[in-house]
């Protein structure tokens, strides 16, 4: 069998290598295929924002998986922090945090039904963050490396994704729980606000709302809140 990770299609520039890989992904390739690129025209985040970087100055990956796992984006999330460094926090649903700031984005795609996911990730493991779009300056960071260190922090992150695909859920879920950097703060998201409790076996966000009850998010964005007032 092909390590995981191989093979590898490397683009010097391409709309998404989401995108990509799901083309290929629908055309056969195998599990572990990856799609890096030095820039993305159209890179893509959650809620249909874009992924902006230099080129060749972040990670940005696409790693192809078949029978993917339910809980594939919880895979990313803690394989791609330990690939980084024990500093990196986890931001539900699926953001890395560095000092309260976004150092990782992370997008799982696929039809499980035809027994494939894409696992896609922009990393800014040495951008400059004056180059960023001025609106990203406070919430945007970066590793602050360089670019040579772009191709050991995949080989880093793809050991650390075949690691936790071969993991039980209960192992994955508690290694999640340790990095979560929203437990117990106050939060928003589009019906309400409370304070955040962790997330469940499933993976989806326990929420304490002011008026005691307990609810669950499965998906969506949320946002910390600065403490109210008294």
């Amino acid at each position: 069998m092909a390590p995981f990770g191989t093979p590898r299609l490397h683009l010097r520039d391409t709309p998404s290598t989401n995108d990509r890989a799901r083309q290929l992904a629908m055309a056969g390739a195998p599990h572990g295929t990856v799609v890096t690129a030095s820039h993305q025209s159209a890179g893509r985040g959650r809620q249909g924002r874009t992924w902006s970087a230099p080129p060749g100055h972040a990670l940005l990956m696409t790693v192809i998986v078949r029978d993917p796992p339910r809980l594939l984006p919880l895979v990313g999330a803690v394989a791609i922090a330990e690939a980084l460094g024990p500093e990196i926090g986890i931001k539900w649903p699926n953001d890395l945090h560095l000092d309260g700031r976004k150092v990782c984005g992370i997008l799982a795609e696929g039809r499980p039904a035809e027994g494939w996911a894409v696992l896609g990730a922009g990393v800014n493991v040495a951008v400059d963050l004056a180059d960023l779009p001025p609106e990203l300056h406070e919430t945007a960071n970066t590793l602050g490396r360089t670019p040579a260190d772009v191709e050991p922090v995949l080989s880093a992150i793809l050991a650390r994704i075949a690691h936790w695909l071969a993991q039980p859920a209960d192992a994955l879920v508690a290694a999640w729980r340790t990095r979560d950097v929203l437990r117990g703060r106050e939060i928003a998201w589009a019906d309400g606000r409370g304070i955040a409790e962790g997330v469940d076996d499933a993976g989806e966000l326990l929420v304490r709302r002011d008026d005691g009850e307990l609810v669950t998010l499965s998906a969506g964005e949320v946002h910390l809140r600065a403490p109210r007032p008294g």
